[in-house]
């Protein structure tokens, strides 16, 4: 376990050195070895990548395919042994009625985890079915309500967020490190085939940015999702935005690449031929 402090002084020397922040998902430990070979910053576990890895999209971490939570910590045991320089993060599910949110993180901070993300999140849920979320007691104020006890026990927070009040809420909170959500990843085989545009993307990635700097403005803020699924489409985010710093991909670090990479392996291996 990395101490909050340290990591964030890390991150702050880095951007001041003109290096941006990468974080990852990693839903095996092969995922997590090589992003931290590869030198991401921050490793995150949740329960979508088990899901992503075994080929279903990452929407699947949001269905009742699990315990999610339950998944995190069974994950745990496969990822935190085998990094050695890198904070790993635990997604956690801020609305599960079935733990003490208070000591279930406690739970994840001696397990050796460095902090927290909130997902499984309702804020990926629209409609009549947010709406019910938020009138049983299952909305995003519960996700709000786990990043504060977190930061409380001194862990590195770095929620999702989709509106400018969801923002605002959550920089109140704590947050130490702001995830403006643009959606489900698109390309590659499972990801999702309709989103914002990229400059859509980027307007509204700086606008949840300068709602949360209302409140914070030292909280540190990084893209995601979406139309943001490649490097040259994060190039592009930064170049039309102020103030962000880098980003954080799931399905952009580790589906995407394993996508194209076992697939063109295959093929060359069947390109041989035979004399």
């Amino acid at each position: 376990m990395f101490p909050r402090k340290e990591i964030l002084s890390r991150l702050r020397a880095q951007i001041a050195a003109g290096k941006p922040i990468i974080g990852g998902g990693a839903g095996t430990g092969i995922s997590a070895k090589c992003a931290e070979m590869g030198g991401i910053d921050l490793i995150i576990i949740y329960n979508s990548g088990r899901f992503r890895m075994a080929g279903r999209g990452s929407l699947a971490g949001l269905l009742p395919y699990g315990d999610a939570n339950q998944i995190v910590m069974e994950m745990a045991r496969e990822v935190l042994p085998i990094v050695e320089r890198t904070p790993v993060l635990a997604g956690v599910c801020g609305t599960d009625p079935f733990r003490v949110m208070k000591r279930f993180l406690l739970d994840i901070r001696d397990t050796g985890f460095s902090g927290v993300q909130n997902f499984p999140t309702v804020g990926l849920f629209d409609g009549n079915l947010r709406v019910g979320l938020e009138e049983t007691g299952m909305g995003f104020r519960k996700e709000v309500e786990m990043i504060a006890v977190a930061r409380e026990l001194d862990l590195l927070t770095c929620p999702y967020v989709f509106t400018p009040e969801e923002a605002e809420q959550m920089a109140t909170a704590g947050a130490d490190i702001l995830i403006p959500h643009m959606g489900l990843t698109t390309k590659g085989s499972i990801g999702a085939k309709s989103a914002m545009t990229l400059s859509e993307a980027a307007k509204q990635v700086q606008v949840l940015a300068d709602a949360a700097r209302k409140v914070n403005p030292d909280i540190l803020v990084l893209c995601h999702g979406g139309p943001i699924s490649e490097p040259a489409d994060v190039r592009y985010v930064l170049d039309h935005t102020k103030g962000i710093v880098g980003f954080f991909g799931a399905s952009s670090i580790e589906r995407l690449p394993t996508e194209s990479a076992i697939t063109g392996c295959v093929k060359q291996f069947k390109g041989l031929g035979l004399k």
